[in-house]
């Protein structure tokens, strides 16, 4: 039903395999419309509570923006300049799921491939792998995706001295400067995927899709609308079933029965 992605289930979880992997898995315009449809479907399905996002082959989760793609280069200033806002919308996109989104790394992580996998929630790579911004190589700058490394690291110095000087940094740098949760060994890199999507399984999804909402919203927020915003959050939170669920089976001292409400 795709061309550039592949998607499929796995227990409680979805997920989507980018699946250009003679071209490292490189973004053209299919596959960001493609991303944004996949993550709308999974989002939207019941049996599933978490989203994992990877590339397939071992080489690139993603090399960025196919700039050779036959596609991009018919493309009209106009034509590109859309198909630029589109991942935009993608970006958009992840930030609204209500399911936690998990990145696995298992290669290069380079410009939009970058942005792409530190818009996402959760990001575990293996340890030999490179991410970067190297466009200014080709006399760009990564604009779009700076909206989301400014809001994904923790050092905005080092963040802008990659950008300038486009090289490449290891999964431990990238560990250092927030990018990535955790850097394994590549043959420990499922295990630790599949580790953390077990522990989002067993939670509320209703509570994940609150907690997600709010930490994103409060995030852009001044200190003091946040602290005002997230009052109101608690207090919808303390209204769902499944937080009365959770306090009963804490009692009882069994495992809660989520109804996602």
């Amino acid at each position: 039903m795709f061309e550039t992605i592949k998607t499929e289930s796995r227990d409680q979880t979805g997920w989507i395999i980018l699946a250009r992997e003679e071209r490292r898995n490189a973004l053209n315009p299919r596959m960001v419309q493609e991303l944004n449809e996949a993550l709308a479907a999974l989002d939207n399905d019941q049996n599933l509570i978490s989203i994992v996002l990877t590339g397939s082959g071992s080489k690139a989760f993603c090399a960025g923006m196919d700039i050779g793609d036959a596609e991009n280069l018919e493309l009209s200033f106009l034509d590109r300049h859309e198909m630029q806002r589109r991942f935009i919308d993608l970006l958009k996109t992840i930030k609204t799921l209500r399911k936690p989104l998990v990145a696995r790394v298992q290669g290069l992580a380079l410009g939009g491939g970058f942005g792409l996998m530190s818009a996402c929630d959760i990001v575990v790579a293996a340890d030999d792998i490179l991410c970067g911004t190297p466009e200014i190589n080709l006399g760009l700058f990564p604009y779009i995706i700076t909206a989301v490394l400014l809001r994904s690291g923790s050092n905005p110095g080092a963040l802008l001295e990659m950008m300038l000087c486009g090289e490449k940094i290891s999964a431990t740098k990238a560990v250092e400067l927030g990018f990535i949760n955790h850097a394994v060994k590549r043959e420990e890199l499922d295990e630790r995927v599949n580790e953390i999507t077990a522990k989002l399984n067993q939670k509320s999804p209703a509570i994940l899709r609150l907690g997600r909402r709010a930490f994103y919203n409060a995030r852009d927020m001044s200190y003091e609308n946040a602290l005002e915003y997230l009052s109101g959050m608690l207090s919808l939170n303390m209204q769902a079933e499944d937080m009365m669920e959770g306090i009963i089976a804490f009692m009882e001292k069994r495992e809660p029965q989520w109804k996602g409400k």
